[in-house]
């Protein structure tokens, strides 16, 4: 993509400076494919600044914690969850706006949001602008793109399509043939519309949480074989009079 590519609206630090700050970031996706690659980053940038200018935050701060808040995601993968990918997002933000002359009051702002964006353990999200990266993030990990990421990862580890019916789904581990889409929905997707920390965060979650229930609930019963979708089948006429 090019300056070009991207409106004014969505560059609160300039086109310039945001395009060097894609540029920086792309490398680090190289190999996530399309569950955290650009792709992921551009949307939650978007919803990101979409929930900012409603309440007032600083855009600046959000876009670049934004455009950089999955950095660390491969070393995450790579070590199979070893590796906390905000805690090393955080850590390679800061090498790379240090290099762009960032002011450190802004670095330590940016940072914080990209550690604190998994809001695990003790990296709670305490600014404003912290909870709407956080809100943005998740968001894009439910509803239907969040089912289609749910997909596109259980294939990448290696995942089946759907668990057997025998299977303890919240036993399974993480990374392993059993740790499918269903499973990712049954023990994460499910929950996220309870912990959002923004007004329009909580109202987009219940939209898309809406829509994963109904999907969920249609692939649980296709799995299953024909005879469980036979009260939804409509009748078709013999075409005898």
């Amino acid at each position: 993509m090019t300056k070009d590519s991207f409106k004014e609206d969505d560059c609160p630090l300039g086109v310039e400076l945001t395009e060097k700050l894609r540029q920086q970031a792309d490398p680090y996706h190289d190999g996530m494919g399309g569950c955290h690659g650009p792709d992921h980053t551009e949307r939650v940038h978007k919803t990101a600044l979409h929930i900012g200018r409603l309440m007032g935050a600083n855009l600046d701060v959000l876009s670049a914690a934004a455009l950089l808040h999955d950095i660390g995601r491969r070393f995450e993968t790579r070590e199979q969850g070893k590796i906390c990918h905000a805690e090393k997002g955080a850590e390679l933000a800061r090498e790379i706006l240090v290099r762009l002359d960032f002011a450190p009051a802004f670095i330590d702002e940016t940072a914080h949001c990209i550690e604190a964006h998994r809001y695990r353990g003790d990296k709670i999200p305490r600014t404003l602008e912290a909870k709407i990266l956080y809100d943005a993030d998740k968001l894009d990990s439910i509803g239907a793109v969040g089912i289609g990421r749910a997909f596109l990862f259980a294939g990448q580890t290696g995942a089946r399509l759907h668990n057997a019916n025998d299977v303890d789904i919240l036993a399974c581990k993480p990374y392993s043939k059993e740790d499918t889409a269903y499973r990712e929905f049954k023990f994460k997707m499910s929950k996220i519309k309870d912990r959002m920390l923004t007004p329009e965060g909580k109202r987009l979650a219940e939209e898309r949480h809406t829509f994963m229930e109904v999907f969920f609930e249609r692939l649980e019963r296709e799995t299953k074989g024909a005879e469980s979708m036979t009260a939804d089948t409509p009748q078709i006429a013999s075409g005898r009079g």
